[in-house]
């Protein structure tokens, strides 16, 4: 069936059901004689009368009451699926793609989750635990969580989170044996624990900063890795220093596996944000969870 046949057939049925050329053709925002013209069209292509005309009134022949027989509980059917979409377009559901780190996954984006996935049983994420800094729309991600500060100009980024403070730590038994430095420049003497970043695979250089003044230091050291966690945990061994963020060795202070030095010159830096295409249709789902994760002062 071509294009042309649905139209025709929407003004027949509308002729048919307003019994008047006059108020079918303001109905369908067209003029008398183009109506009249997709009627005959219509007639000529079936080969048969579709409706009588008389200087009063329109009214279907039996053909037209067939032919309407059948489409008016087609069109209602259509319309009624129509009617379907929208609600589905304003209810939240469907699937929601989003990329994080383990940290942003585990302290942020779990727990914001948790009573969305309870509420809304129709709506569905997949979380990708990923630290890498992948490309949310080549990948097909909805969304990904990033620090404020690496997000590309072109997303919209919103806060989900407070902002972050990086510290040095090292453990009681490392301090014990190796006086604790009060500057930069003494880290030089110490064994530090590097991280391997997984995006470039340099190491990342420690971002100081005291009174507006900031320093990046490349420290050296006889453990590396590309996992907070194990740097965390071979600080806690006695391995060196490391340099992470706060919220992450925080219990460990507190329990006093950990001591923090040279707190004076531990920077703050903007926290996780969600971010995602300008481009992007929004549905009711992902209104929904960006409402419940953005980071409320």
């Amino acid at each position: 069936m071509q294009r042309q046949d649905l139209a025709d057939l929407t003004a027949f049925m509308t002729v048919a059901q307003e019994r008047s050329f006059t108020r079918a053709s303001a109905k369908l925002g067209t003029s008398q004689s183009a109506l009249s013209h997709t009627i005959r069209r219509l007639e000529a292509n079936l080969g048969v009368r579709l409706l009588t005309r008389t200087t009063r009134s329109v009214s279907a022949t039996a053909a037209g009451e067939r032919l309407m027989a059948t489409l008016e509980p087609a069109v209602d059917r259509i319309a009624s699926e129509l009617a379907s979409l929208s609600e589905l377009r304003d209810k939240p559901a469907g699937i929601i793609r989003i990329t994080a780190s383990e940290h942003a996954a585990d302290t942020v984006l779990l727990p914001a989750l948790e009573p969305i996935l309870k509420t809304y049983p129709e709506i569905e994420v997949e979380l990708s635990v990923d630290s890498s800094l992948a490309d949310i729309v080549t990948e097909k991600f909805d969304a990904g969580v990033r620090l404020g500060e690496a997000i590309a100009k072109d997303m919209i980024a919103v806060p989900i989170g407070p902002d972050l403070r990086m510290i040095a730590v090292a453990s009681p038994d490392y301090l014990a044996r190796h006086p604790a430095p009060t500057t930069p420049r003494e880290l030089a003497d110490h064994n530090c624990i590097n991280l391997r970043m997984l995006t470039g695979g340099g190491l990342y250089a420690w971002e100081l900063e005291r009174d507006g003044h900031e320093v990046k230091v490349r420290v050296e050291g006889q453990f590396t890795c590309n996992n907070v966690n194990m740097i965390i945990k071979a600080a806690v061994a006695g391995l060196g220093i490391a340099f992470v963020v706060e919220g992450r060795v925080s219990q460990r202070i507190a329990d006093g596996q950990l001591v923090q030095i040279m707190p004076e010159w531990s920077p703050t830096f903007p926290g996780y944000h969600l971010y995602y295409p300008s481009r992007r249709q929004a549905s009711a789902a992902f209104v929904l969870l960006v409402d419940a994760l953005r980071y409320r002062r």
